[in-house]
């Protein structure tokens, strides 16, 4: 096990995890740590707590210090000269026609680089956008495209289940999802049904298909022949968490018959 402080850039953001060092540190304090991308201002929302090493996908950075005053005032300045920044790059776009959507704009903590995210329904050569924002601000310009389940988990709403979003909150990695786990859980295969507020297959799909794969597995398929009380039929839909099968026999009809019954 290995000690470690999860952090937040964003209020609803996703939680990365830093060696805390020496520091002693608490819930809702603000720090300054070291990323990929340079220095970040973030909040402890997981103070110290030991971890798997197992979970820590990339080598951990480090907490460089706990913030000061002087440095909360730096990060407000930051926060809103990004949003000045934002205005600009959207103007800019408009004004080169790019079929594309920034959704946001954030500097690092040491104004090294100032990112913009956006969305685009295909690639975009944005290479003369990047130098234009570049001889505006004199920093290092990042234009990162998102897909459109981040832009669903930026903007939030509620699914048809009537909860908030799970993607917005409290999923942190939004990992692929297949229409086979729809086939696999016996869904109508519907649009409407299958898809969510992005358009994409709902995240949902994902919870429960290692159970369904798992009581599938000792079960016949569709089509297959068994015999039944009735005499011999053909499967014609299963019912994997009840283990039972709907089958058709012929000069009786339907009947349903339990997996540990039928032979």
């Amino acid at each position: 096990m290995i000690n470690v402080v999860g952090v937040r850039f964003k209020p609803h953001g996703q939680i990365y995890y830093f060696d805390p060092g020496k520091l002693n540190l608490k819930n809702n304090i603000t720090v300054i740590v070291e990323t990929e991308h340079g220095l970040q201002f973030g909040t402890v929302v997981n103070p110290n707590i030991e971890i798997n090493p197992e979970r820590i996908t990339n080598k951990l950075k480090k907490v460089i210090k706990v913030a000061n005053k002087n440095d909360y005032l730096k990060h407000k300045k930051n926060l809103k000269d990004a949003s000045f920044a934002l205005k600009k790059c959207r103007q800019l776009v408009e004004k080169q026609d790019l079929k594309m959507h920034i959704i946001d704009a954030s500097y690092t903590f040491d104004r090294d680089k100032l990112i913009f995210r956006f969305f685009a329904d295909n690639r975009i050569d944005f290479r003369e956008l990047a130098k234009e924002l570049a001889s505006i601000y004199k920093v290092r310009i990042e234009l990162r495209q998102i897909g459109i389940r981040d832009k669903a988990k930026e903007i939030g709403g509620y699914g048809p289940c009537g909860q908030k979003l799970c993607c917005a909150r409290f999923l942190k990695d939004l990992n692929a999802v297949s229409i086979n786990m729809a086939k696999n859980q016996n869904i109508a295969l519907n649009p409407t049904k299958i898809n969510g507020v992005c358009g994409r297959l709902m995240c949902c799909l994902k919870y429960e298909d290692e159970n369904y794969e798992e009581n599938r597995q000792h079960m016949k398929k569709i089509g297959d022949k068994i015999m039944t009380e009735h005499g011999e039929g053909t499967i014609i839909s299963l019912e994997v968490l009840n283990q039972k099968y709907k089958v058709d026999v012929p000069n009786y009809g339907i009947v349903e018959v339990n997996k540990d019954e039928s032979n």
